[in-house]
């Protein structure tokens, strides 16, 4: 049998067939976790899992069968974006906190420049359009990244960028 010495593995339990030596499930969907292939199965079905593998080298199989289970999981979650959605989501929240990390810094630098007027103040670039590009030559403690120099509207509320529209919880 495919599975743990007797057993048949967890493919071969759910859909009621006996487990060949040969399996292409038996190796990645063990009897001790049904679960892993229900949820594959439920998203993608038994034959199109199978075609998969039989179509990739054995040694891309284990990570294939990581890939359609997080993907299974995270369809049953959200059946219409995916993992997709956990992927957006994540990158709208690196995009709010560069933000709120860019204000942080340019409060920084003002609240400095208030405190030692000998700062060289930095130079400001196209201000008709109210974005500035800071200066190269900023104080190297305030290692700004490169893509959060641009800082959008000084005389934006600090209750607008940190109120509750901007940071979900």
């Amino acid at each position: 049998m495919g599975g743990n010495g007797n057993s048949p593995c967890a493919s071969c339990k759910l859909l009621r067939r006996r487990c060949a030596k040969e399996c292409i499930f038996a190796p990645y969907f063990p009897s001790d976790d049904p679960h892993k292939f229900a949820m594959v199965h439920k998203v993608f079905g038994a034959s199109n899992v199978s075609k998969m593998l039989q179509e990739l080298p054995v040694q891309q199989r284990g990570d294939a069968v990581n890939s359609l289970v997080y993907e299974a999981n995270a369809r049953v979650r959200d059946p219409v974006y995916g993992c997709v959605g956990a992927i957006s989501y994540l990158q709208t929240q690196v995009s709010q906190l560069q933000m709120q990390l860019a204000v942080a810094q340019a409060e920084i630098l003002c609240i400095q420049m208030q405190q030692d007027p000998t700062i060289p103040a930095p130079q400001l670039v196209n201000s008709d359009d109210k974005s500035f590009l800071l200066h190269n030559n900023l104080p190297q403690y305030l290692s700004f990244a490169p893509s959060s120099n641009v800082i959008q509207d000084y005389s934006l509320k600090r209750e607008a960028l940190f109120g509750h529209d901007m940071v979900s919880s």
